[in-house]
């Protein structure tokens, strides 16, 4: 089990830990009555980070169950994505790279 989220690769670094951290929230908020969840967070509960660029990103919004964050001082622009918590994944997000 597994959340994975999605930030921007031109949004700042401390915009991008930020935003990284108010994904985290968003998502477990948003789909906390789901099964998956449930499991998810009787542990361990992992999260993989990954910085994908702008059609990755925009590939990704394909995918369900999942929020976007936005940063109002960045003028409202979209700076993450994160997913619901979930065992299997589509084949493209092996190959999104970690955030790093």
């Amino acid at each position: 089990m597994k959340m994975y989220i999605l930030i921007k690769d031109d949004v700042p670094l401390g915009f991008a830990l930020v935003a990284a951290a108010h994904a985290s929230l968003a998502a477990y908020l948003k789909f906390a009555a789901h099964d998956d969840t449930t499991s998810w967070l009787a542990g361990p509960f992992r999260k993989t980070v990954c910085r994908v660029g702008a059609k990755e990103f925009e590939r990704a919004k394909e995918v369900a169950d999942h929020v976007v964050l936005t940063e109002s001082a960045l003028d409202g622009a979209e700076v993450a994505i994160a997913f619901r918590p979930r065992a299997e994944w589509p084949k493209m997000f092996r190959f999104f790279a970690l955030y790093r």
